[in-house]
């Protein structure tokens, strides 16, 4: 006789991990796979954040635009630069490098002890060797992090994400007519030659990299146009959702001339990195209380009546000579004090290649393409 138990068996509570997955899937954009372990609470927050069950997209995204991420950055920075007690700092910075990937081996100070604050430890220093400039590329990457996309410039708009795109001329503000006066397309006026194309390539770095800037090749900057702006996050994720979220960030954009034309550099700031530091210009200062919309500052570095003055640069030779802060391949530039973008858009021969992938990873001083 078969026995049976003397009372039901509770039924076990069926969560509904598909339908979750399906959902994180949906805000990343991409194909559902399994959530690295480290991640695993970032993604779930994100879940919870975008409210998606509940709102509708165009509703989530004006809710996330109207959150006071200004504000939040600079209380953020004010609590980076609070000296921690000595006991604290390890078990705070392992929390960090536990949850974020630091890779501590190449840091110029390995000792956690060593980093006073929040803030000297997100812009640690490396080893010189760890960071080879690549030789044979006349291109190098200008930051440590993911590539976002890349390639020519058509019709004067620029892929922030696939299939995302935002308005070059909204990006870069007006600029000095260098090409074809009689075009219309602001992308050809930015071109010295018309055998010459315009390329882009975006680098995003996450929390865990090392966030200091470098020159991807030999320039002269002429130019330095600071956009104050809204501060929100530049993931990947949060940029297929925002259209032009570029150009609605504080970004801090510096144009110039390279070897074939047109060259420019833009930091995009994001949440929490309100801060932008270029170490030649001391005159910036990013992320004030107020701005007025849509404004730019702009600083020309190109002498006036034939003066000359020097520049003290970080990590690389930078003066101004009459023409330009002129900066070598590998130079460093400045820094966030977090996690964001560096946009490169440049003129090139036609014939210029990328050797990358979307979505690879890559290091400061590694090549980007060649002619």
């Amino acid at each position: 006789m078969e026995s049976r138990p003397l009372w039901p068996r509770p039924h076990r509570l069926q969560v509904p991990r598909l339908a979750l997955r399906r959902h994180l899937s949906v805000l990343s954009g991409s194909v559902s796979r399994p959530t690295p372990w480290r991640r695993r609470p970032i993604a779930f927050l994100c879940y919870v954040l975008s409210v998606s069950t509940l709102r509708p997209l165009a509703k989530r995204v004006a809710l996330y635009r109207s959150f006071p991420t200004r504000l939040l950055s600079r209380a953020w920075g004010r609590l980076n630069g609070v000296e921690l007690p000595t006991w604290l700092r390890k078990p705070i910075y392992s929390l960090y490098i536990w949850t974020f990937g630091v890779n501590m081996q190449e840091a110029a100070v390995e000792d956690l002890h060593h980093y006073r604050n929040l803030g000297e430890f997100f812009r640690r220093r490396l080893k010189p060797a760890v960071r080879p400039l690549c030789a044979s590329s006349c291109l190098i990457s200008p930051a440590d992090g993911k590539i976002l996309h890349f390639g020519q410039v058509k019709n004067s708009e620029v892929e922030q994400v696939k299939g995302v795109t935002y308005s070059l001329e909204n990006f870069l503000g007006p600029q000095k007519r260098r090409g074809n006066e009689s075009s219309s397309s602001f992308r050809d006026l930015l071109l010295t030659s018309p055998d010459n194309d315009l390329f882009h390539v975006v680098v995003y770095l996450a929390p865990g990299d090392y966030h200091c800037f470098h020159s991807p090749t030999d320039w002269r900057v002429e130019l330095r146009r600071h956009f104050p702006g809204s501060l929100m996050s530049v993931n990947p994720g949060v940029a297929r959702l925002v259209k032009e979220l570029f150009c609605l960030n504080e970004r801090v954009a510096l144009t110039g001339q390279w070897q074939h034309g047109f060259f420019s550099l833009t930091a995009v700031g994001a949440t929490n990195v309100g801060s932008i530091r270029v170490y030649f210009d001391q005159e910036l200062q990013t992320n004030a209380p107020r701005y007025s919309k849509g404004s730019f500052q702009d600083r020309s570095y190109v002498a006036v009546d034939d003066q000359v003055v020097k520049a003290a640069g970080e990590g690389g030779v930078a003066c101004v000579e009459g023409e330009g802060v002129v900066l070598e391949k590998g130079a460093a530039v400045g820094e966030f004090n977090l996690g964001s973008t560096i946009v490169l858009l440049f003129e090139a021969p036609k014939d210029f290649s990328f050797n990358l992938q979307p979505g690879q990873r890559i290091r400061v001083g590694e090549g980007l393409g060649s002619l």
